[in-house]
Formats: C-alpha cells, sequence, structure tokens
C-alpha cells in the first residue's frame, strides 16, 4: 500500500528522470515549458539552416551548377529523401548508446562543419542564377560532400532534440501530460516561424546578394543554437542511465521476434495455454500469436535461457502494428515533396510584381505554408482541440491517425488545385505565343500559386504534427527517438520514390530533347499531368491508410 511519504515524493521527483548532475529530477526546478523553450529555439535555429538551403536548392542547382530541371529536381528530391532516412540511424545511435543529448551535441557539430564547407563551395563556384558553364569536377565534389555532409549531421539532430523536448513532460502526470499534447502544436508553429524567416530572408539573400552569405548566414545561426541549447543544460530532464545488468531494448525487442522463430512450431495448444498464463485478461490471445510464442523458453536453448517477458511481446507487437500504418503515409509523402521543386520552377515563369518596385523571389511563395501553420496551429491547438474534446472526450480533441487522414485528403486536394493550375499557366503560354521563350515572363500572377501552398500548410498542420505525436507515443519508450525517425524516414521514402518516378517519366518522355513531362522549357512541358499523377497516387494512399487505421489498436502506455 502507498503511503502518503511515497506519494509526496512521486509528486516531487519525476520517475525515471535525472537532473543535469544526476540526481533526480525535481518536477518543479527541471523539465516542462522552461526547459522545452530552449529546445525549441534549438529547432528553431535547426529548421531555419536546412530551409535556407533546400526551399531554394533547385534554382542553385539549375543555375551556378548549370544543371536541368529534370536532374536538378531529382537531386533535390534525392538528397531530401536522404536527409529524412538518415535520422533512423542517428535515433538508433541516441536510443542505444549516446543517449539524445550527447548525440545532439555531436550532430551539431557535423551541421556547422557541413554549413561551412557549404559556404566555401559557394564562395568559389560564380555567383549567378544563369547557365554559362558548369564548374569544375572539384568543386561539384566540394559541394555535394558537404551538401550530404549536412544530412548526416540532422540525422542525429532532427529525431532526438524533439524527443529531447517531448521528454521534458511526464506522461504519468495528468497536467503533463496533456501539455505534451500541446507541445508537439507549437512544436511545429515555432519551427514553421523559423522556416519562413528563412524563406524569406535568406532566399532574398542569395537571389539578390550572394549565394555564399546566404549559405553563410544559416551557419551561423546553428552556431548560435549550439551554444543556446548548452545553456539549457541545467533545466533539462535527462532519462535515466540503463544499469548494466539491464538489455539493450534493440536486443531486448529483437529477441522476441528470434525466440518466436525457434517456437514456430508450436502447438496452437499450447500456445493458447501460455498466452492466457501471461496475460489472462487479454479479450484474443490469437492476434499476432506468432510474437506470442517467445512466452516460451525454445527447446534447445542452454540451461539458464529464460523466456521473453510479456512487457518485451507487447513492445515488438507495437512496432509491428506500425508498418502498415508507415507504408501508407508515403502517399502523403509524395505530394509534399513538390512544394521544394515544381511548385517554385512554375513561379520562376509568372509575373512575380505584386507590388510596384517588389519583385517576389519564387522560392519565397514557400513561406506561405508555414505562415499557414502559424495561423491555424493556435486556431487547432485553442479551439477545434477543446471542441473536440468534448464531443469525442478524447483529451487530444481528435484521434492522431484521424488527424493524420485529414491531412491526407487536403495534400490530395492540393494536387488537384496545382494540376488545374498549371493548366491555366500552360494555355496562358500558348493563348500569348510563348511557348518557345521559356525566359520572357507569362502574364499571369503569381498569386495563381497562393491556394496549393496554403491547401498543403493546412494539410501538414493535420498529418505532419499527427505522424510526430502518433509515431512517438506509439513506440516503446526507451526508443522514442527511432519513434520520430520513422516518421522523418516515411518522408525520405516519399522523396526518393518521387525522385525516382521523375528520373522514370522524364527517360520514358524523351528527356528535354522529346516531349518530356519535365522538360527545362516548363512552357513545353507538363507538369499538370504529373500533378495528377500524384493527386491519384495520394488518394489511393488515402483509403488504403483508412482501411488499416480502423482496426489499428493504440499502445497503452508503459
Amino acid at each position: 500500500m502507498t503511503t502518503t511519504s511515497e506519494i509526496s515524493l512521486q509528486e516531487e521527483y519525476v520517475t525515471d528522470a535525472v537532473d543535469h548532475r544526476g540526481f533526480a529530477a525535481r518536477r518543479s526546478s527541471t523539465g516542462r515549458w522552461r526547459a522545452a523553450l530552449f529546445i525549441i529555439g534549438v529547432e528553431v535555429a535547426e529548421r531555419f539552416a536546412y530551409y535556407g538551403i533546400g526551399s531554394n536548392l533547385i534554382s542553385y542547382l539549375t543555375g551556378p551548377l548549370g544543371q536541368s530541371t529534370a536532374v536538378a529536381a531529382a537531386n533535390v528530391n534525392a538528397w531530401s529523401g536522404i536527409a529524412t532516412l538518415l535520422p533512423v540511424l542517428g535515433a538508433f545511435v541516441a536510443d542505444a548508446f549516446l543517449g539524445r543529448y550527447r548525440t545532439i551535441i555531436i550532430a551539431t557539430l557535423i551541421y556547422v562543419l557541413g554549413l561551412a564547407f557549404l559556404t566555401l563551395s559557394a564562395f568559389l563556384i560564380p555567383n549567378t542564377t544563369e547557365v554559362n558553364s558548369t564548374p569544375s569536377s572539384f568543386l561539384n565534389a566540394l559541394f555535394f560532400f558537404s551538401l550530404y555532409l549536412v544530412a548526416i549531421g540532422q540525422s542525429g539532430h532532427k529525431p532526438c532534440v524533439q524527443a529531447f523536448g517531448a521528454d521534458q513532460f511526464d506522461e504519468k502526470n495528468q497536467q503533463e501530460n496533456s501539455d505534451r499534447s500541446s507541445f508537439f502544436n507549437w512544436w511545429y508553429l515555432s519551427m514553421c516561424a523559423g522556416i519562413a524567416l528563412a524563406i524569406l530572408v535568406v532566399v532574398y539573400i542569395q537571389e539578390n546578394v550572394s549565394w555564399a552569405v546566404g549559405f553563410g548566414i544559416p551557419c551561423v545561426f546553428m552556431v548560435i543554437s549550439l551554444v543556446l541549447f548548452v545553456l539549457g543544460r541545467r533545466s533539462y530532464r535527462y532519462s535515466k542511465r540503463r544499469r548494466e545488468e539491464e538489455i539493450n531494448p534493440f536486443t531486448r525487442i529483437g529477441r522476441v521476434f528470434f525466440v518466436a522463430f525457434k517456437n514456430q512450431r508450436l502447438s496452437s495448444s499450447e500456445l493458447y495455454k501460455v498466452e492466457l498464463e501471461a496475460n489472462p485478461s487479454q479479450e484474443s490471445p490469437e492476434e499476432l500469436s506468432f510474437l506470442n510464442k517467445a512466452l516460451l523458453v525454445p527447446n534447445d536453448s542452454p540451461e539458464g535461457e529464460m523466456a521473453c517477458k510479456s512487457r518485451d511481446i507487447d513492445d515488438a507487437t507495437a512496432l509491428v502494428r506500425l508498418i502498415p500504418v508507415w507504408l501508407t503515409t508515403l502517399a502523403y509523402a509524395i505530394p509534399y515533396a513538390q512544394y521544394m521543386t515544381f511548385f517554385t520552377k512554375q513561379g520562376v515563369t509568372m509575373e512575380r510584381t505584386v507590388f510596384p518596385g517588389l519583385e517576389i523571389p519564387p522560392a519565397s511563395l514557400q513561406a506561405l505554408i508555414s505562415i499557414t501553420i502559424v495561423l491555424f496551429v493556435p486556431i487547432y491547438d485553442r479551439v477545434l482541440v477543446p471542441i473536440g474534446r468534448s464531443i469525442t472526450k478524447d483529451p487530444c480533441g481528435i484521434t492522431t491517425l484521424k488527424r493524420i487522414g485529414t491531412g491526407m485528403v487536403l495534400a490530395t486536394l492540393t494536387m488537384v488545385v496545382a494540376a488545374l493550375v498549371e493548366s491555366k499557366r500552360l494555355e496562358t503560354a500558348k493563348e500569348y505565343g510563348l511557348i518557345d521563350q521559356p525566359k520572357t515572363t507569362l502574364p499571369m500572377s503569381i498569386l495563381w500559386l497562393f491556394p496549393q501552398y496554403i491547401l498543403l500548410g493546412l494539410a501538414d498542420v493535420h498529418t505532419l504534427v499527427g505522424m510526430q505525436e502518433f509515431f512517438y507515443s506509439q513506440v516503446p519508450t526507451e526508443l522514442r527517438s527511432i519513434g520520430l525517425a520513422l516518421y522523418l524516414s516515411a518522408l525520405g521514402v516519399g522523396s526518393l520514390i518521387n525522385s525516382l518516378l521523375i528520373s522514370l517519366i522524364d527517360l520514358a518522355t524523351g528527356g528535354d530533347a522529346g516531349n518530356s513531362w519535365f522538360n527545362s522549357n516548363l512552357n513545353r512541358a507538363h507538369l499538370d499531368y504529373f500533378y495528377w499523377l500524384v493527386a491519384v497516387v495520394s488518394a489511393v494512399g488515402f483509403f488504403t491508410f483508412l482501411f488499416i487505421s480502423r482496426s489499428y489498436i493504440y499502445r497503452r502506455v508503459d
């Protein structure tokens, strides 16, 4: 029976967390929003740096580096895909060996090094957006080496910073658990503010001042973010170091699959008996019974070998259930990949003077996504969630899977709108006889592109934030960096699929010499066909996701 003193101790200290000195973390002096604000600040700086490079990368590749539109788009998607796939490796290193705090420190140093080399390469390459001559092989190699060094730095930074931020809220405390749900919303809002700042400021500097300066500013921001992160170390909560005898979570969960495979010939009657002994209250003991076979010790095991615990089976089962959900979210990642490439190239051909004397850089329209998110997140968190909570009785308003599905519908609608706008742009080029004059600005305002950016921003509020919270909460506690890496890896694989699609379609349609959908002369291209294809893929993905999500069983809190 729990005594009054034990309850008081639980209220004062956070279970399974320590402070920077290694002592039990006091609830009053560590964690929560005070610590989270330091970590959010670090993420704002990192997103500023990443989008300061990525948002206008296609213009740099087709300008100073002299690449064709199709090759540049494929390269942007390949880099973006790898940059969002590598966090799986970074999260593994953090969860299995270094811990999140130390991984963030090391990853940031690599990040800064990559940005420094990138700035150097841009300084050595002629500063122009017109294709005059391609730079030397050495400068090309230096540029792409620097670019992928940034991707390696992000691999440890991105999943660990967000997981470390969410760790500052104790899910076993009712108030802090509610705050953690809000954390994901405000995290994304703050992150998008950094993205918008990068797109509006850095892109302008790249286009009008210097690419080297435009790449150097993100480097300075990352150095500042590292200093900021270290300054907040006294207020953080850190996961307790594992005892020497405790098994690594990857080993513990991996052993479930190994033992279950060795016991694959176990009879149904034996399995049913051991399942009921392990969990007599379960409603459907036959569910995922293959993994439940790990509850028995294999016959050929050495003496003293232990069977897997029921908790190990639950954790392994939770990871297996995530696979079909992860696969269906790839359908969202493909339309998501378009805004950094083809949306930007569309804007280059259009009338960009919105106010007299002010010409908008095409990549700056990406800020509309972030601005939409910044404006809508408070409405979602403070208005829609309380309304949904009163109706559904769910603390989050609606379940995370429903939130993800809503965003997938909006992403499909985004591609439909983008296809219609592109058709209108091609008709305008034909009407004014500008099909073979790609450098002539079309008499069509860039304002036509606003709806597709705004719709994608609304989709991000639902799907990307929902994916972050879903994958963080549905993996075992020790693997939450991996959980957030899974969300990022879906975007990464989607970008790589998008890159492959572009390359295959460009090859099939004859490239620039034929009738390529991605002809460097966009007035002869057919981006509208590609957008319709992506819309169909996204719609099919949504209906598959809907079918899978209906049978998904949410994981219980540890």
